[in-house]
């Protein structure tokens, strides 16, 4: 990361999952960086994405500033639950679950542990989104509960990145799209030729080592295509 301060601090959430585990190696790996904390379930401390106390929990165990954020939480499959293919099949729990995982959970995450990114200087809140989070570039249907809550995100992270300038006008805010990745998550959906995690890591740090600040969110993907909200 040649955009971040030498010796920068890094802060990967999800780091159990196969992005968030392939974000620390790279971290970890990069000479620039001064340490790399990654966050699990069960550690520092124990806590939810369904449990907000838990998770004002876990800022209070942590000790900033890092220049760089990543949140790679996210479910497809939930309560046993895979993504909708039809609107017969909208399950209003399911559609609530999703939302508390993918929307709700991470904007507490951000609304807790943004106070500690580094304040002076150049820093990062990342977090990964998907492609079909995008309103305009929906083309096939079907996925309701999972488009919708990262279609949501994608609202919280430009809504924050707003305020989030105002006090760290050197923050960068994205919303990104990691490409048909192996890993649990989507092994049950995956079609031949998905990326292995480390590839799509390093595609996305080297995208967001080349944006600006610019006081409002980014979406984008692992290649650095822009996708529209």
């Amino acid at each position: 990361m040649q955009s971040l301060p030498d010796g920068y601090r890094a802060l990967v959430i999800g780091a159990s999952g196969a992005i968030g585990a392939a974000f620390v190696r790279t971290l970890q790996e990069d000479p620039r960086c001064a340490s790399v904390v990654p966050v699990t379930r069960a550690s520092p401390v124990p806590w939810d994405l369904r449990d907000p106390a838990s998770i004002e929990a876990l800022a209070s165990a942590l000790a900033g500033p890092f220049h760089l954020v990543v949140d790679a939480t996210g479910a497809l499959t939930l309560d046993g639950r895979g993504p909708e293919k039809r609107l017969q099949d909208v399950n209003a729990q399911a559609l609530a679950a999703s939302l508390a995982v993918n929307a709700i959970g991470p904007a507490l995450l951000l609304r807790h542990l943004s106070p500690l990114l580094a304040r002076a200087e150049r820093s990062m809140w990342a977090k990964l989104s998907a492609r079909v989070g995008s309103i305009e570039d929906n083309r096939k249907g079907g996925w309701y509960g999972y488009r919708a809550a990262k279609a949501a995100l994608n609202q919280l992270l430009q809504t924050a990145a707003i305020e989030l300038a105002r006090q760290r006008p050197l923050a960068v805010v994205a919303a990104l799209q990691p490409g048909t990745v192996t890993s649990r998550l989507s092994q049950p959906f995956v079609v031949e030729g998905a990326m292995e995690p480390h590839e799509a890591v390093s595609g996305l740090l080297a995208v967001l080592d080349t944006l600006s600040p610019t006081g409002r969110a980014q979406f984008v993907d692992h290649a650095g295509r822009r996708i529209p909200w």
